[in-house]
């Protein structure tokens, strides 16, 4: 299994799980003595009574997934680890440091965030890349990975929402992973996160009493980017384009949260305050339409499920497993 047992993952999930747990509220207290608040947009008001939450609650999802990885210690944990720690900075630099240096604003600008980012893509690769890795396939890895950092942090606006998702994602790329040979190191990131989302979403359940905060949500999304830079097989001998499809369905709901954006900001600057969206991200839509957040979450939600399990499928079908499971279940029903 991939130079890993089903054991190793187990116990990988329950210390993460553990860890988490633990962790959750010493947290939580940390928080409020630091008063990491939430600053809520003038342009969503219906939030507004969750202006002063804690926020940075993804610091407890980041303790769980390095300690265990930390614990196991894979093959090349430092490169997982690498990325956990390179963005977590730059989200910590978003979430803490910026609005208590230069009162006013609400974190980096897009340009410097942005140009942290990629040297957090850069320094994990340095940690973690083969050394016949080409120029094109460290371009590939920073437009995923930072493609999905950003997706996901613009997912984490609703109480649930991000870690609801984040659950779904990273068990999908777990199991396409175990099909089609992944890093081990990031098969055991993969089953450690999805554990350490269950504590988390105790607490940011509606009405969420934490948010994750860029702390969590950029170091979540690119470690989700990083695996799937992995599964492609960017930079090993084995280059999977086949799964460029299934992975491109398993993305949908990250695709719709971000590409509306710099459309948005676009259309704002060039047809002089035209909008194309009411609100973006886009979930912010539809509650701008009347829909209420527990609704817009189960619908999110209930859609990226649908779109992994068509995702898994289609994996299935590329490691030559579908037509066995299939003759197999045909043998059962007779």
């Amino acid at each position: 299994m991939n130079g890993i047992s089903s054991s190793d993952l187990m116990v990988a999930g329950l210390a993460s799980l553990a860890l988490a747990s633990l962790s959750a509220p010493l947290v939580l207290r940390l928080l409020v003595r630091l008063k990491s608040q939430q600053t809520v947009s003038v342009y969503v008001p219906e939030h507004a009574a969750k202006q002063g939450t804690p926020t940075m609650g993804g610091i407890l999802i980041l303790i769980a997934v390095i300690g265990a990885l930390a614990l196991a210690r894979p093959e090349g944990w430092l490169a997982p680890v690498a990325v956990l720690l390179g963005f977590g900075l730059v989200g910590f630099l978003d979430d803490y440091v910026v609005p208590r240096w230069m009162p006013g604003k609400r974190g980096l600008g897009w340009m410097p965030k942005l140009g942290l980012e990629i040297g957090a893509v850069l320094g994990a690769l340095a940690v973690g890349s083969p050394a016949g890795i080409t120029s094109l396939e460290v371009g590939i890895a920073v437009f995923f990975v930072l493609f999905f950092c950003n997706a996901y942090n613009f997912a984490d606006g609703l109480d649930g929402l991000a870690g609801s998702l984040g659950v779904i994602m990273a068990l999908s790329l777990l199991t396409i992973g175990l099909l089609v040979g992944l890093a081990p190191a990031t098969l055991i990131a993969l089953v450690a996160l999805a554990a350490a989302f269950v504590p988390f979403l105790m607490l940011n359940a509606p009405p969420a009493r934490v948010f994750m905060g860029d702390i969590g949500a950029l170091p979540i999304g690119a470690l989700l980017g990083w695996a799937v830079v992995g599964l492609l097989g960017v930079g090993a001998p084995a280059f999977r384009p086949e799964l460029l499809g299934p992975l491109f369905i398993w993305s949908g709901v990250m695709v719709l949260e971000l590409v509306p954006v710099p459309l948005q900001i676009l259309s704002v600057k060039l047809r002089k305050g035209k909008r194309l969206f009411p609100r973006t991200p886009i979930h912010h839509a539809f509650q701008h339409a009347g829909w209420p957040e527990t609704r817009v979450t189960a619908l999110f939600v209930l859609t990226q499920l649908v779109l992994a399990l068509l995702a898994v499928g289609l994996a299935l079908q590329y490691a030559g497993l579908a037509l066995p499971l299939a003759q197999l279940a045909s043998k059962a029903g007779t």
